[in-house]
Order: structure tokens, then C-alpha cells, then sequence
């Protein structure tokens, strides 16, 4: 198993067909989600698959009218079920522990010869609501996933020695 390759080829993916996604392949998709680690295992997650493209076009109104957030055939809502849980750092665990299922979705979606978007910019108080999230709960991001009508140029990356060092900054 190389995942190295998948993590090198994967872009952001904006401009998808209207293919459906296989039904093996989004299990799993999710089955990475499900497997991801999170602080002190607590699984703080709930992923909402949205299929319906009657609901994508409401949730696309709630993220400012970005065109991909309706044209991928499948959209995941990404919430946390625990928002208070601070680990020993003092920072608020879910937002890491959603962004660690969330990459590990993307990364099966490459397996699967499918891309992906990450958005971040939505009404959370309209996608909640959309989605029956219960009020406690926090849409931490969405996944769009699809397809890919073009993948685009993948751009540059920063070298390893302007961001890796050993022993101190």
C-alpha cells in the first residue's frame, strides 16, 4: 500500500460531472472518515451524506452561491457532536479531529479515482437548519465529492527545508 502517490496527485476539485458516485466507493469514502483518529478516541463526529440535489441547491444558497457545492453529486456535512472537549493543550479538540477524518476521506476518494473540495464557507446557522443539525452541534466543513470534469495543475508546494526542522525551529 502506497498512499504517498495519492497524497501527491490530490487537488482541489471544483468542476465535476454529474456521474454518480458507486455506492462502494462512498462507504468507503466514509469507512476512512470512520476510522480516523481523534483525541482520546472520542469519535466526535456525525457525517451527513447529501445526495438529493434539491437539498445541494439549498446548501449551496447557505455557502454563497459556489457553483461546486451543487454540481458534485455528493456533499458531506462534516459535524462534531462534542464542541466542549479541550485536551491538555487547551485547544478545543473537534476542529483537528474533524480536519483528520476529513483528509482521510480525501485521500480514499483519490483511491477511488474520485475528487474532492473542502468548503469552508457557509452560514452554519442555514446549513443547520437545512440539514436538521440539533443546535448543540457545530457543521464543522463540508466535503464535496465527485468526478472530476478537468483536474487542474497542482500548484507548487513549499520545499521540505522551508518547513521541516529538527530539534528547534
Amino acid at each position: 500500500m502506497t498512499l504517498l502517490p495519492h497524497i501527491e496527485h490530490r487537488v482541489t476539485i471544483r468542476n465535476f460531472t454529474k456521474e454518480p458516485i458507486n455506492q462502494e466507493s462512498l462507504d468507503a469514502i466514509l469507512e476512512a472518515a470512520r476510522l480516523a483518529p481523534s483525541a482520546k478516541n472520542r469519535q466526535p463526529w456525525r457525517f451527513i451524506v447529501v445526495q438529493d440535489s434539491g437539498v445541494r441547491g439549498q446548501i449551496q444558497n447557505a455557502a454563497y452561491n459556489e457553483p461546486h457545492v451543487s454540481s458534485a453529486p455528493v456533499l458531506i456535512a462534516a459535524c462534531t457532536t462534542n464542541v466542549d472537549y479541550r485536551m491538555p493543550n487547551g485547544q478545543t479538540s473537534y476542529p483537528i479531529d474533524i480536519a483528520t477524518a476529513v483528509a482521510f476521506m480525501m485521500i480514499q476518494a483519490e483511491e477511488e479515482k474520485l475528487g474532492s473540495s473542502i468548503v469552508t464557507t457557509f452560514d452554519e446557522t442555514l446549513v443547520k437548519e437545512i440539514l436538521s443539525v440539533p443546535h448543540s452541534m457545530r457543521v464543522v466543513m463540508l466535503l464535496a465529492l465527485g468526478h472530476a470534469e478537468q483536474r487542474p495543475m497542482r500548484p507548487p508546494r513549499h520545499s521540505a527545508d522551508q518547513i521541516i526542522s529538527y530539534n528547534h525551529w
